[in-house]
């Protein structure tokens, strides 16, 4: 008896110690580049980089201010990543309840055509979408930005799958208590659906906060630009790089993101697990 206590003691012991060199490996990174925005470029380039966190941080905030404007950098990624996800989540979840809970003609058919749209990189698009912008008059637009990736088959296949697991007894039940077909899905539907959508916003305000390739073709004035566009230009020759600056600007554009997981993941793991269901 002791002898197996011991060896499932010895088992948690490695297996803690596995873990937190692994979390030292993977968060090291991160405390690297918050320590490197509060230390001059001479001490992030010296032979022995600085593990401490220094006292350069104004000085570097005021630089990448003066480089990147950016109250408006932060406004514009704002806007654009607040506004997406909002209406993605709202299209996905619509989309996913129709798909689950409303039989009609061609359901499967369509279904699938929205899978097959996932093997078709985005990047083929960027021609026919740049050109359609510009004709319609809003290339270098918010609009230009966030329409084209609204509805997505990542969204609808997740917001599907959870949808099939909620009853569909209590959405009849609804409709004889008098409840339309909008209202059933927002006061019923929806309040079910919190770690789906907390899933899915998480994902979705990841991907437009991240957007880089679309924004750079579209968005033609630095005025207009988001973070990662933005954060693109601050490179240069090498030898006039301000590592300290560029540090500061990877917190700004990495923060949020941190903040968000931080705050949902427990609803963005029940989200994506609430999708394993079998029809």
């Amino acid at each position: 008896m002791m002898d197996k206590r011991k060896k499932i003691n010895i088992s948690h012991v490695i297996t803690y110690v596995v873990l937190i060199v692994a979390a030292f490996v993977f968060l090291f990174p991160f405390y690297f580049m918050f320590v490197s925005a509060t230390n001059s470029n001479a001490d992030i380039l010296s032979a022995a980089p600085k593990l401490f966190f220094g006292t350069h941080l104004s000085e570097n905030l005021k630089n990448l201010n003066e480089r990147l404007d950016l109250g408006r950098i932060l406004l514009n990624s704002g806007i654009l990543t607040v506004t997406y996800t909002v209406l993605a989540m709202l299209i996905h979840a619509m989309s996913g309840y129709a798909m689950a809970k409303y039989e009609f003609k061609g359901k499967g058919i369509i279904f699938g055509i929205i899978m097959l749209t996932m093997m078709i990189p985005g990047q083929v698009m960027y021609v026919p979408l740049f050109k359609l912008m510009n004709n319609i008059g809003w290339a270098n637009t918010y609009q230009a930005v966030i329409l084209p990736g609204l509805a997505g088959a990542f969204g609808m296949f997740l917001m599907r799958q959870n949808m099939l697991s909620f009853p569909t007894s209590l959405i009849e039940a609804a409709r004889i208590d008098g409840y339309g077909e909008f209202a059933i899905f927002i006061k019923v539907v929806m309040p079910s659906m919190k770690p789906a959508l907390g899933a899915m916003g998480i994902y979705m305000f990841m991907s437009m906060w991240n957007n880089f390739m679309w924004p750079l073709i579209i968005l033609g004035t630095k005025s207009m630009y988001n973070f990662p566009v933005a954060l693109s230009m601050l490179e240069g020759v090498a030898w006039r790089k301000d590592y300290g600056v560029i540090m500061l600007a990877t917190v700004f554009a990495v923060l949020p993101i941190l903040i968000i997981f931080l705050v949902f993941q427990k609803q963005f793991v029940a989200g994506v697990m609430g999708g394993a269901v079998k029809e």
